[in-house]
This record gives C-alpha cells, sequence and structure tokens, in this order.
C-alpha cells in the first residue's frame, strides 16, 4: 500500500427535496383541500475516524463526494424521503483543512470520531403545511434548500509517542528495524526513508509508538532533499531521539543543521522534549568517538547516549530514556494496529 498523507477533496451535501402542491380529489369528499407533502432533507457529509486505516491513499483515486438529494414531496400527504449521509472514512490523526491549506476545521486524534462536515439542505414545504383557517386552499410550496459545497484539504499526521530524526544515513531505519517488527528499507545510500515508518516498541513492559521520517538535510524548510513536509508527522510526538552519525565529519555540524531545519518549521518542535544520541560508535576508533562525543556535547549542552543499532550496544538505554518521559499513558494507543507489528521487547 502506497502512503499519502495529504489529499485535496470536493465534497457537497445533498440538495434539499421540493415541497409539494397538491389537492386531495376522491369520490365522494365534497372538501378534499390541501394535501402536498414537504421535501425531505439532503444527505449531510460526515468524516469519521476509522480504525485499521494508515493512510489517505483512497483519496487519490476519488476526490469528488456528493450525498443523496431529498426526495420531493407528494400528493396525499407523503413527504420525501430524507437522503442518505456520504460518510468519508479517514485514519486517527487526520486534519481537515479549508481551501486555503491553513484554516483548521477538525482534528481527529480518537478513533470512531465523527463530524458532520457539511449539512444538507432542508425540504421545502408543501401546500398542507400553509393551510389555515383564513387560507383553506393553498397554492404555494417551498422548494427545497441547496446543500453545501466546498473543496477542503485531508492532512494526516500520524499519532506516535517518540518520533526520530536526524540528517540522512544517521541510522534511524536500521535503529526502527531494530528495536521494533517494522521493515524499513535499510541501504548505504540518502534517502532510503521516503516516507513515515511507525513501529511498536516495548521498553521494560512499556510500550510505545516509534516514528521515523525521512531525513533532513541543509535547507529542507526551503524544499531541499525531501523537504520537512513529513514534519508534521512527528508534530504530536513527545520526545524526539535525535540520531547523530558518528562516522560524519564533525558531529557538532551535523546536529545544528537538523536543529536549524526543525526552528525553520516552527510547529512546536523545538520545545520538545530531546534524546540527543551519537549513532554507529562500532563504526569509529576510540579516539574519534571520544572527539565526536565533545563535539555533540558542546554543541547540543548535554551528554549525548552513546548506541549503536548494529550491535544493540546502548538501545536499551535510549529506549528506557524515552520510554521514562512517555509515561504509563502514551497518546498512541490507537496507533498500534496502524504500526502492523509485533512488539520488540528491550
Amino acid at each position: 500500500m502506497k502512503f499519502l498523507d495529504e489529499a485535496k477533496v470536493y465534497i457537497r451535501s445533498g440538495d434539499g427535496g421540493n415541497g409539494c402542491v397538491a389537492f386531495r380529489r376522491e369520490k365522494f369528499i365534497e372538501f378534499g383541500g390541501p394535501s402536498g407533502g414537504n421535501g425531505g432533507r439532503g444527505g449531510n457529509v460526515v468524516i469519521e475516524v476509522a480504525d485499521g486505516l494508515n493512510t489517505l491513499i483512497d483519496y487519490r483515486y476519488q476526490q469528488h463526494f456528493k450525498a443523496q438529494k431529498g426526495e420531493n414531496g407528494m400528493g396525499s400527504d407523503r413527504h420525501g424521503a430524507n437522503g442518505k449521509a456520504i460518510v468519508l472514512k479517514v485514519p486517527v490523526g487526520t486534519q481537515i483543512f479549508d481551501e486555503d491549506r491553513e484554516t483548521l476545521i477538525h482534528d481527529f486524534t480518537n478513533v470512531g470520531e465523527e463530524f458532520v462536515l457539511a449539512e444538507g439542505g432542508n425540504g421545502g414545504f408543501g401546500n398542507a403545511h400553509f393551510k389555515s383557517s383564513t387560507n383553506r386552499a393553498p397554492r404555494n410550496a417551498n422548494p427545497g434548500q441547496p446543500g453545501e459545497e466546498r473543496w477542503i484539504w485531508l492532512r494526516l499526521k500520524l499519532i506516535a509517542d517518540a518520533g526520530l530524526v536526524g540528517l540522512p544515513n544517521a541510522g534511524k531505519s536500521t535503529f526502527l528495524s531494530k528495536v521494533s517488527a517494522a521493515k524499513p528499507k535499510i541501504a548505504d545510500y540518502p534517502f532510503t526513508t521516503l516516507h513515515p515508518q511507525l513501529g511498536v516498541v516495548n521498553a521494560d513492559g512499556r510500550e510505545f509508538v516509534l516514528a521515523d521520517i525521512p531525513g533532513l538535510i541543509e535547507g529542507a524548510h526551503e524544499g531541499a532533499g525531501l523537504g520537512d513536509r513529513f514534519l508534521g508527522h512527528v508534530e504530536r510526538c513527545r520526545v524526539l531521539l535525535h540520531l547523530v552519525d558518528a562516522t560524519s565529519e564533525h558531529a557538532g555540524k551535523a546536529y545544528k543543521t537538523v536543529r536549524k531545519e526543525l526552528d525553520a518549521y516552527g510547529g512546536l518542535l523545538t520545545d520538545k522534549i530531546e534524546i540527543v544520541a551519537l549513532n554507529k560508535i562500532d563504526a569509529v576508533e576510540p579516539d574519534e568517538l571520544k572527539k565526536q562525543k565533545d563535539r555533540l556535547k558542546r554543541a547540543a549542552k548535554k551528554a549525548p547516549l552513546l548506541l549503536s543499532g548494529v550491535t544493540g550496544q546502548g538501545v536499551k538505554e535510549a529506549l528506557r530514556a524515552l520510554a521514562d518521559v512517555i509515561g504509563e499513558s502514551p497518546v498512541s494507543s490507537k496507533a498500534k494496529s496502524a504500526a502492523e507489528a509485533e512488539p520488540w521487547s528491550a
């Protein structure tokens, strides 16, 4: 299944049915009177969060959704049937934006949550509605009201407890594959991760969801590399694990490059708790490792964790540090099904 986290959709609720002008005409009934029924109400457009979905791929192939119109009223005091609502199913974590892509209409964070995005038009009154003691034979009826129509943007922000950030080839995918049953693509060239990956992690009996997003490079906020659009998937995380490659030219500069892109993106990412770790320590000599650790410590203004995703050294300590921040009640208890993985025990 392809990963799609943004889609533009046209929606329209149903028009209301027209009221009917009719009079009762039956043998032996001298004064039948008005008998036009009311029109039915148009169907609503409803957005519903469905369990088991983790992408907006359904809206790549169909972008127009229209609810059913209300039936017109008929004679013999028969009212028109209401139009059926149309339900758009989205994964948990989806946000609805107006066509300007800035006005937030609704944010879905719970499975089963529903939101009426467009209400159907009211049905018109038939002439039987207007009869009175002074107007015994009304010959007027109301037309149905039109439904609402608009273009909207659906934007998915995955719900995860912790997020992995870093430069390309910092070892994020390897780390995720070692601590969970997720199977991200791993290779020795940049940008092997092209879309976010989720994995369920178990650290000392505490489960949480870990998200791996594509790597950032200098100028990502201006569109360099894959850009920074995937950073939205870690906006909901409680804590970020910043992995820095120990084999890079300068660990401190690598750290500052990513932090600069987080600052440029905004979204309160710079305010989140950050755990800094120096990865791939098995691939450098002890003297070089000490230099890189000191450089990273000066840049991050905190002592980094030392770990190796390949050998597993220091991985348990990193997971425990993440679990301590997340606590006993992870925000993404419903996101575990989206991760499609069995937890890995530390």
